[in-house]
């Protein structure tokens, strides 16, 4: 089922929360409203679901609008992030609620809640409760019961923040396989940007109710559309170099050097701007390619790489370099900068200023 919201907006007194967002969803696949804590995320969600009432815009399935639709009309399947699992109940019993309060024949609902169990892995745990389970598996219960249903969109809010790094691993892999065994259209939020590259189709971005880019996880870590974008993706975040711009020249801030950035030199801009360098895109090659002076201040063994801690101008910056060139700290040296993972934006706006590649 595709799902489109159109100038979808929710205020709460004079704040908007979510705010005239825009977005067409591909049928059967798994999204990832990703973004900080209070960006509107499960706002958008709860409107999804028919929770909380739409302030302005509409929601369409396919080519229903669903805006004013009661929940319950809607199709919707719900996990939630504290699984909301009945503790009185077995875990078949969990699984079946929903079909029992469909009126669903009590035959049909066993049969279709024993499919549900070992799509997710827990048919051989039909007769427990809830308390009797680990975090992990009360939640696989949680799916289990929002699929029985049969729905036309899943969702899911931050249905892996209760539990630990390792079973985060697991559950997530697994929430993966689960999607495209169905091919249900899924919406999954969440705030752990690990999370929304490892297992979405695509990804909406999103900053105080407003999306920001939607795209597939790797284009929008390669071709971010703005510094928000950049800033947010990436472990070590990327590294922002203010300094000042002028027709292909950029001066850090903190250093009287002028740097010809023949990749930039189109570019048609005078003003404060961020050099913006992904931790990876420096190299000690410097044939052919952009270069930038620095000093290294500090060295981290990685292995066959090392973090290497520079100062360039007035900015404290993180790089990978090869540890086979030797590189010791108080060195001043020049590094090359790699044709990917460099970006060009206004210090004032955070516009993005260089073309896609």
């Amino acid at each position: 089922m595709r799902v489109r919201l159109e100038n979808l907006t929710k205020t709460f007194g004079n704040k908007h929360a979510v705010d005239h967002f825009n977005v067409e969803l591909n049928d059967g696949e798994l999204i990832a409203l990703l973004g900080p804590s209070g960006c509107g995320k499960s706002t958008i969600l709860n409107m999804l679901a028919g929770i909380l009432p739409v302030t302005d815009g509409h929601i369409w399935f396919d080519d229903d609008d669903v805006t004013r639709l009661p929940p319950e009309e809607r199709g919707i399947g719900l996990v939630f992030q504290n699984y909301a699992l009945y503790p009185h109940m077995s875990v078949l019993k969990n699984i079946c609620f929903p079909l029992e309060i469909q009126k669903v024949p009590k035959e049909e609902r066993i049969e279709r809640a024993m499919e549900m169990a070992r799509l997710v892995h827990v048919d051989n745990m039909l007769a427990r409760k809830p308390k009797q389970m680990s975090g992990g598996q009360q939640q696989r219960v949680a799916i289990a019961r929002a699929l029985v249903k049969k729905p036309r969109l899943l969702l899911l809010d931050e249905p892996l923040s209760n539990l630990d790094a390792r079973l985060r691993l697991e559950l997530r892999e697994e929430i993966r396989r689960i999607q495209q065994e169905t091919k249900v259209t899924t919406i999954f939020v969440t705030h752990d940007q690990e999370e929304a590259m490892s297992i979405s189709d695509h990804i909406v971005l999103m900053k105080l109710g407003v999306k920001q880019q939607y795209d597939a996880p790797q284009r929008l870590y390669d071709q971010p559309a703005n510094q928000f974008v950049a800033s947010f993706l990436g472990t070590p975040p990327i590294n922002n170099i203010p300094g000042t711009f002028d027709k292909g020249w950029f001066t850090p801030d903190g250093s009287g050097e002028r740097i010809k950035l023949a990749r930039f030199e189109s570019i048609d801009f005078s003003g404060s701007v961020n050099l913006s360098v992904r931790s990876e895109s420096f190299t000690s090659e410097t044939n052919g390619l952009d270069t930038i002076d620095c000093e290294i201040l500090n060295l981290y063994e990685l292995g066959k790489d090392e973090m290497a801690q520079l100062k360039i101008g007035d900015t404290v910056v993180r790089a990978f370099l090869s540890s086979e060139y030797g590189f010791k700290p108080g060195v001043k040296t020049r590094l090359g900068l790699k044709k990917r993972g460099v970006f060009l934006f206004d210090a004032n706006t955070g516009e993005r200023l260089d073309p896609e590649a």
